[in-house]
C-alpha cells in the first residue's frame, strides 16, 4: 500500500507538468523545412555575431555561413546599444550605481515569409566604486560580455517560439 502511495505521489506532479505543457530545456525546436540559422550584421566578426554563432551550437542549431541557403532562418542583427542609467550617488556627489541598459533591435526572416522585427533589452545594476579606479573598466566588459550573451539566448529562444507561431500561422 505504502508502494502504491509513493508511486502515485511521484507520478502526479509528472503528470500536472506535462499536461500544462512544461518541457525540460535543451535543443530547441526548429521546424523541420529549416536547413539552420544564417546570420546578417553590419559586422558578422563583431562580438554579438560572433557570440551569438557560440550559443547557436550551444543550443545544437546548425550555423549556415550563406544567407541564401534554401531553408536557412536569416537573423538580421542591427547595431548594438549601451545606455546608463543613473540609480543612486555618494553623499560627495559621485555616481554609486547605474543601470546598465543593453539592447539589440533584430530581424527574423523564416523560408517564404516576411520578416519579423523584434528587440531584445538586458538590464544590469552595476555598482561604480571610486576606490576601485583600475579594475572598473575590466568589470564592466564583462558585464557588457554577459549581457550580451544573454540578448544572444533570448533571440535563440525567441526565434524558436517565433518559429513555431510561423509555422501555425500557415
Amino acid at each position: 500500500m505504502l508502494r502504491i502511495i509513493a508511486t502515485a505521489l511521484i507520478l502526479l506532479p509528472l503528470v500536472f507538468a506535462t499536461g500544462c505543457g512544461f518541457a525540460l530545456r535543451g535543443t530547441l525546436p526548429l521546424p523541420e523545412n529549416t536547413s539552420g540559422v544564417a546570420i546578417t550584421a553590419a559586422s558578422v566578426q563583431g562580438r554579438l555575431a560572433r557570440d551569438f554563432q557560440e550559443r547557436l551550437s550551444v543550443y545544437e542549431i546548425t550555423y549556415i555561413k550563406e544567407v541564401s541557403a534554401p531553408g536557412a532562418i536569416v537573423i538580421q542583427l542591427q547595431p548594438e546599444s549601451l545606455e546608463r542609467r543613473l540609480l543612486s550617488v555618494f553623499p560627495t556627489g559621485q555616481v554609486a550605481e547605474y543601470e546598465l541598459i543593453y539592447s539589440v533591435n533584430y530581424a527574423v526572416t523564416f523560408p517564404g515569409k516576411a520578416p519579423i522585427e523584434s528587440r531584445v533589452e538586458v538590464l544590469r545594476d552595476y555598482q561604480d566604486d571610486p576606490d576601485q579606479v583600475l579594475a572598473k573598466s575590466r568589470e564592466l566588459d564583462l558585464v557588457v560580455s554577459e549581457m550580451r550573451k544573454e540578448a544572444a539566448d533570448r533571440i535563440i529562444r525567441l526565434l524558436s517560439s517565433q518559429a513555431n507561431s510561423a509555422v501555425d500561422a500557415e
